[in-house]
């Protein structure tokens, strides 16, 4: 199982200094909190994207994750979200793809629809085409990882004529890609469809519709022949403040809490703690809470948390991740090896997805000559294969 951390890149006053962090502290700041999960031995840094304030979340996220590719050494990378719904399918392809070199296979991305509605007028799109262009954004995006020369037709964008997509995905293996929403059967759905990932944000709603939302996409995954719905791939979000005494943690955390634009202003903590996943208090109560999760969804493959919100200072998110890396993580390693069946899957990574499919190929693609219209000499695919190390 992979645990890690995922970040929405929320620029916050902190409550209890009245300090606003400028854009490149939060920035670097971001940088730093990915260099410690590896260092504390997580698997996983996912990024949001965002397009407006308050967020310094990058607008591409293949530009942060290619410089923690070039600063990390094992850690996946990843994004939290992806704006499948706005962004053109054709780029997508093709940042993601180059990532894939970069970070050496260290990387997947899970798509969603966001939660910023006046996202879609400014890239030309209507809000309430935000499931069609799901599925029709990720229908071209899986085929132009897929199929070398493309031609297709939609609704949403302009139609391509033998296109491909360059550069062609690392081994001839397309990212791996996780479907993300909170509340959508649609996506679910889609995930199923595919044979892809399936991830419950898990941060606001209550257990009762994370678990409805899971069972749907397992369900759905077997009927279309993927396995059987216990061997579907599903990640968990979630969102903790530890402090070792549970007392300190809630005295700590409660101003952010109080003032987060995200929760505040509504149910206490207690309330808010005690109806959704949000788990404030000691190691241990994280640990018990966490293990809970696969009371509802069964066992599963990823489960990150949200740390640095709501204002939170860079060293206290430091310190909250020496607390998962030391007293958290170890112990659900543990136990959740222990529960899970031979025949459930672990996590997809590059090296494990590459077994399954017989090996890495070349799958550079050549283009024809412009001056003499001759096509240049065939690559050997058995001495090109990529030898570079895996490291996810």
């Amino acid at each position: 199982m992979q645990f890690g951390i995922f970040t929405v890149g929320d620029v916050t006053t902190d409550p209890t200094t009245g300090r606003t962090p400028t854009e490149h502290e939060r920035i670097k700041a971001t940088i730093a909190i990915a260099k410690k999960a590896e260092e504390v031995g997580l698997d996983v840094f996912a990024t949001g994207e965002h397009h407006n304030p308050p967020f310094a979340a990058p607008a591409s996220p293949p530009v942060l994750l290619a410089h923690l590719a070039a600063v990390t050494e094992r850690l996946v990378l990843s994004t939290s979200t992806t704006l499948i719904t706005t962004n053109d399918p054709v780029r997508l392809a093709q940042d993601y793809a180059y990532l894939q070199h970069v970070s050496n296979g260290r990387m997947d991305l899970m798509l969603g629809r966001g939660n910023t509605g006046p996202v879609y007028p400014w890239f030309g799109k209507d809000i309430r085409d935000g499931i069609p262009l799901a599925i029709e954004n990720y229908a071209l995006l899986h085929r132009l990882w897929r199929e070398d020369v493309v031609d297709w037709q939609g609704k949403y964008r302009t139609p391509l004529q033998g296109f491909t997509s360059t550069p062609r995905p690392l081994d001839g293996l397309a990212p791996f890609v996780w479907h993300g929403s909170i509340r959508s059967p649609e996506i679910a759905e889609q995930a199923a469809y595919y044979g892809d990932g399936f991830f419950s944000n898990h941060i606001f709603w209550p257990a009762s519709h994370t678990k409805q939302m899971v069972q749907l996409y397992r369900r759905r995954f077997e009927h279309y022949g993927h396995g059987g719905a216990d061997q579907a791939i599903v990640g968990l979000g979630g969102q903790v403040f530890m402090r070792r005494n549970s007392q300190d943690a809630v005295r700590e955390f409660r101003p952010y809490f109080d003032s987060a634009p995200v929760y505040g202003h509504g149910p206490s903590l207690e309330e808010f703690s005690s109806q959704t996943p949000l788990t404030v208090g000691s190691p241990q109560e994280v640990i018990e809470r966490t293990l809970g999760f696969r009371d509802y969804v069964g066992d599963y493959q990823r489960q990150l948390w949200l740390l640095d919100h709501a204002g939170l200072p860079l060293k206290t998110v430091l310190e909250q991740l020496d607390l998962l890396g030391e007293e958290v993580v170890p112990v659900l390693r543990k136990e959740f090896a222990a529960l899970k069946p031979a025949h459930v899957p672990d996590a997809p990574t590059h090296a494990s997805r590459l077994a399954a499919a017989g090996g890495a190929h070349d799958a550079t693609v050549h283009g024809v000559d412009d001056v003499t219209g001759a096509s240049p000499e065939p690559i050997d695919t058995a001495s090109s294969t990529s030898t570079l190390e895996v490291t996810a």
